[in-house]
């Protein structure tokens, strides 16, 4: 299954995460996919907002994961390998623990990690317009 959505700008964000969420509910792996300063962490923002996560969310770029917490208690992973340097940080950091949590897990730069996914993950690819507009590529399965 694919589809691709439009956001003209970050406002339209709010309902493409929905729409997302709403579409793939059973998925819990989301990799997250684009260019430096393509809005991957904007949408992951989206998303975590969208399941009702209040507190601040940033990109976890040194620590390589952070994890939230809905209103309803339920844990929420990000993920930013974008500075890995060696897989063993990966393992370091127990990434199957996060990845078969049957939690969300929003990962950043998924593809310094793609081996280690698990199967069935829904991949977002965006890409940047002529007019700074954002294109969402929607993916699943592996």
């Amino acid at each position: 299954m694919k589809n691709q959505l439009v956001a003209h700008s970050v406002n339209d964000l709010a309902g493409i995460a929905e729409k997302i969420l709403t579409e793939f509910k059973d998925q819990r792996i989301f990799a997250v996919k684009g260019k430096m300063g393509a809005g991957k962490t904007t949408l992951i923002k989206a998303f975590c907002y969208h399941l009702g996560v209040e507190e601040t969310v940033s990109s976890p770029t040194f620590a390589l994961v952070n994890e939230y917490t809905t209103a309803s208690g339920e844990s929420v992973f990000h993920f930013d390998f974008y500075r890995i340097k060696k897989m063993e940080e990966v393992f370091d950091i127990g990434y199957e623990e996060y990845f078969y949590s049957d939690r969300y897990c929003f990962i950043e730069w998924p593809e310094l990690v793609e081996g280690l996914l698990p199967e069935g993950f829904v991949t977002v690819d965006i890409s940047v317009g002529e007019n700074e507009e954002r294109f969402f590529s929607v993916t699943a399965g592996k």
